[in-house]
C-alpha cells in the first residue's frame, strides 16, 4: 500500500511538471524506437559487433579510446561525451553473459549525439560528463560466460586486482573522480518480486557502501535518481520492479567505488515474459536518460528518497520457465515401474538468443504454490525420462517423452522412443514434436 502511494505521489510529480521537463517517458520510448543503433539481440553480441557499433559512434564525433587489453588482448573501449562538472562513470558487462546495457549505452549516445540541437540535450552536454565503459570484459561476453579468462568473477575483485579488467576499472575510477557510478548487469529472468510469482524486469540498489566511508549526501541524491527511474518506468513496468538486496561486500566494485567516493545505482536488467531482449535495452536508455535529465533540471531534488525505499524487495524460488501440471510421471529405474502424478518443473539455463538451452527439472510434486512462465495441463500423459539410465527427478536435464493416457506401453522396453514412439516431446526448453497435442494453461 505504501509504495502503490508514493508511487501516485511520484506520478502526480511527472505529470505537474511535465510543462518543464524535456521528456516523458513515452517520448524518450518512441525516440529510441526510431533513433536507435543497436540491431541485433544484446546476447547474441560479440566483441566484434561492440566494435563496430564503436565505429558508428566515432563517425558522429563521439570520443571513443581503447583504455586497456582484457586478459586475452582484447580491446576495452571507454566512451566520453559532455563537458560539464558533474562526472558521471557507468559501466557494464563485467559479467560476459550479462549484456543488456551495453547496448543501451551504445542507443544513449548516439541519441544525445544527434540530438545536442534539443534544449534538454544541450543542458546535459554542459552540466554533465558522462563516461561509459561498455563491455568490461570482452572475453567472457565472446564465450558467453559470467566471469573472465582466468575464470575470476572481475565483480569479486576490486580488492586483490588480480585481473586486468579490474585494474583498468580501478584506474580509471581513480584518474577521473566521478560523482556518480551506474553499475550495469542482468539478474536471472526467474528472480521476482518479493511475496509474488511476478517477474521482476528490472531491480534497483542504492550502494550505500561501508559506514566508515558513507557518503550520506551522495546516497541521498542516488536514492531521488533511482525514485526518478522507477517512476518513469512505471509507465511500462508496473508491477515489476523491484529493489536489489545485498548486503555490504568489501570485493564487489560497487560497494568499493561507494567507498572510494563515487556513490552508485546499481542496476539489474532481469526479464518479461512476452518482451524481447531489445525492449529491455529501451527500458534502460529510458532509466539513463531519465536520470540524467532529473539531475539536471533539478526535479530529482522534489522527489523524497522514500519513493526508493519502499520499492518492493527481489524475490526467489517460486517461479520456473516451464510447468507440466498433474502428470502422471513414470519412473522406470526399478523392477516394476512406477506411476504417480505430480507436477513438474523445468527450468532454462541463460544462453545466447536462438541457442539450444539446456534445461534441468527443477522439481517436482505439489507446486500448488508456484508458477511457470508457461503452464501446460499434462494430466492427460504420462511423462518419461528421454534419456537412459535416469527417472524424472529434480537434478536431471528437462528432457521428457509425452505419452497419451490411453496407448497400451510396455516400460520396459529397450529404446523405449524408438519402439514406441511418442505423442509429444519437450527438448532444449521447446517442443519439437507435438506441442499441440498437450493443452497450455
Amino acid at each position: 500500500m505504501k509504495f502503490s502511494l508514493l508511487i501516485l505521489i511520484g506520478t502526480l510529480f511527472i505529470l505537474m511538471t511535465a510543462g518543464t521537463r524535456a521528456q516523458s517517458p513515452k517520448n524518450l520510448a518512441e525516440s529510441w524506437e526510431k533513433e536507435h543503433i543497436t540491431t541485433m539481440f544484446p546476447s547474441n553480441m560479440r566483441h566484434k559487433d561492440l566494435k563496430k557499433y564503436l565505429e558508428e559512434l566515432k563517425k558522429l564525433e563521439i570520443k571513443v579510446n581503447e583504455v586497456g587489453r582484457s586478459y586475452a588482448n582484447r580491446e576495452i573501449y571507454q566512451i566520453e561525451w559532455g563537458k560539464g562538472a558533474t562526472k558521471i562513470f557507468l559501466w557494464s558487462q563485467m559479467h560476459g553473459d550479462e549484456p543488456t546495457a551495453t547496448s543501451a549505452l551504445i542507443d544513449m549516445f548516439a541519441f544525445l549525439q544527434k540530438n545536442r540541437d534539443k534544449t534538454w540535450v544541450k543542458k546535459i552536454e554542459e552540466t554533465l560528463s558522462i563516461r561509459a565503459v561498455p563491455m568490461l570484459n570482452p572475453d567472457g561476453a565472446d564465450a558467453y560466460q559470467r566471469r573472465n579468462f582466468q575464470y575470476i568473477d572481475i565483480n569479486r575483485d576490486a580488492r586483490n586486482l588480480q585481473t586486468p579488467e579490474a585494474q583498468i576499472l580501478k584506474r580509471l575510477r581513480d584518474e577521473w573522480q566521478p560523482h556518480i557510478g551506474f553499475n550495469l548487469h542482468n539478474q536471472q529472468e526467474l528472480t521476482t518480486i518479493s511475496g509474488t510469482t511476478d517477474q521482476a524486469a528490472i531491480s534497483f540498489l542504492v550502494v550505500e557502501g561501508s559506514p566508515l566511508y558513507r557518503n550520506e549526501e551522495g546516497n541521498e541524491r542516488n536514492k531521488r535518481l533511482t525514485a526518478a527511474m522507477i517512476i518513469a518506468l512505471q509507465n511500462f513496468l508496473r508491477g515489476h520492479i523491484g529493489r536489489y538486496v545485498d548486503s555490504y561486500n568489501p570485493t564487489a566494485f560497487g560497494d568499493k567505488f561507494s567507498d572510494w567516493g563515487t556513490p552508485t545505482i546499481l542496476i539489474e536488467t532481469g526479464a518479461l515474459y512476452g518482451k524481447d531482449e531489445m525492449f529491455l535495452v529501451k527500458m534502460n536508455f529510458i532509466a539513463f536518460l531519465t536520470a540524467f535529465n532529473s539531475l539536471v533540471d533539478g526535479s530529482e531534488k522534489i522527489l523524497s528518497p522514500i519513493n526508493y525505499d519502499f520499492v518492493p524487495n527481489n524475490g526467489s524460488g517460486n517461479l520456473f520457465n516451464f510447468i507440466f501440471r498433474r502428470a502422471n510421471v513414470v519412473n522406470n529405474s526399478g523392477d516394476l515401474a512406477q506411476i504417480s502424478t505430480a507436477d513438474v518443473a523445468i527450468n532454462s539455463q541463460r544462453r545466447r538468443a536462438g541457442e539450444y538451452a539446456l534445461t534441468f527439472i527443477q522439481s517436482t510434486g505439489n507446486l500448488l504454490n508456484s508458477k511457470g512462465l508457461e503452464e501446460y495441463d499434462a494430466s492427460g500423459f504420462y511423462l518419461v525420462y528421454r534419456l537412459d539410465g535416469n527417472t524424472i527427478r529434480a537434478g536431471a536435464l528437462g528432457e521428457i517423452l509425452f505419452y497419451r493416457k490411453d496407448r497400451q506401453i510396455d516400460w520396459k522396453t529397450p529404446e523405449l522412443e524408438k519402439q514406441f514412439v511418442p505423442d509429444a516431446i519437450f527438448s532444449g526448453g521447446k517442443w519439437i514434436k507435438g506441442e499441440n497435442l498437450v493443452t497450455r494453461k
